[in-house]
């Protein structure tokens, strides 16, 4: 596999970090699964390391990448961390936001739908990365992928709740109010993520920006789905340097 200009990068020296864009498939739920799982092996070059993809349930639980761990046997858990310059995190998203960190001596990555967002996936990771790497938050870097944008992104008043804002017809942090017979507003993740990340002391935060939904000639979607769209799954990637 050959590595796409398209293809989304933080500018952090010392690791291989990116995330996948409109190509390559990688969820073996989403289309040809012996396709997906060939292309997940033609990450190993690209990464230097064995990308290990999670059982992902849209929940906040955080693991450390052991190597005896494959396709089918990977744990139910929506992050994890690494510390092993042989293993690589590897998330796959659609819609949800995508977050990889890097820190003196680890990385992570985690996969932040609303639910896992609200109930914590990226605190989680934080506190694990750190104690996996021995470091303090304020030495760990966040960067936020492509996921359905603030444009795109309409939810109902149990979103707003689930992040302890109340839903009352106007706009709270994070949501813009639209007007109409239920109530329904335009949820920002990268915004939301920004937030919890702030709120344990990581500061060094980038990316965000990248709409799945409506750049239909760069990104998979799971929304997009529906509206003929390919089905397919990206990668957001991070290994150690060596």
């Amino acid at each position: 596999m050959q590595p796409d200009p398209r293809w989304l990068r933080p500018e952090w020296p010392g690791v291989t970090a990116f995330m996948t864009t409109l190509g390559p498939n990688f969820g073996r739920k989403a289309g040809d699964p012996e396709q997906a799982r060939a292309n997940r092996a033609g990450l190993v070059e690209l990464l230097g390391a064995r990308p290990i993809f999670l059982d992902q349930v849209h929940g906040a639980d955080v693991v450390r990448l052991r190597a005896d761990w494959h396709d089918d046997n990977a744990p139910q858990a929506d992050a994890a961390v690494s510390t092993d310059p042989d293993l690589a995190v590897a998330i796959l998203v659609a819609d949800c936001l995508p977050v990889l960190f890097t820190a003196p001596g680890g990385v992570a990555g985690a996969h932040a739908g609303w639910r896992g967002l609200a109930a914590g996936v990226l605190e989680n990771t934080v506190a694990e990365l750190c104690a996996a790497a021995g470091c303090e938050p304020r030495e760990v870097k966040a960067w936020l992928g492509a996921c359905i944008g603030p444009q795109a992104f309409e939810v109902g008043p149990e979103v707003v709740t689930a992040f302890g804002r109340e839903p009352v017809a106007r706009d709270q942090p994070g949501f813009v109010y639209r007007p109409g017979d239920q109530p329904r507003w335009l949820a920002d993740l990268p915004l939301l993520a920004r937030e919890r990340l702030m709120s344990v002391n990581v500061t060094q935060i980038s990316g965000g920006g990248w709409c799945t939904l409506t750049d239909d000639s760069r990104f998979f979607s799971f929304r997009g789905e529906s509206r003929g769209r390919p089905r397919g799954r990206m990668a957001a990637c991070i290994s150690l340097g060596r």
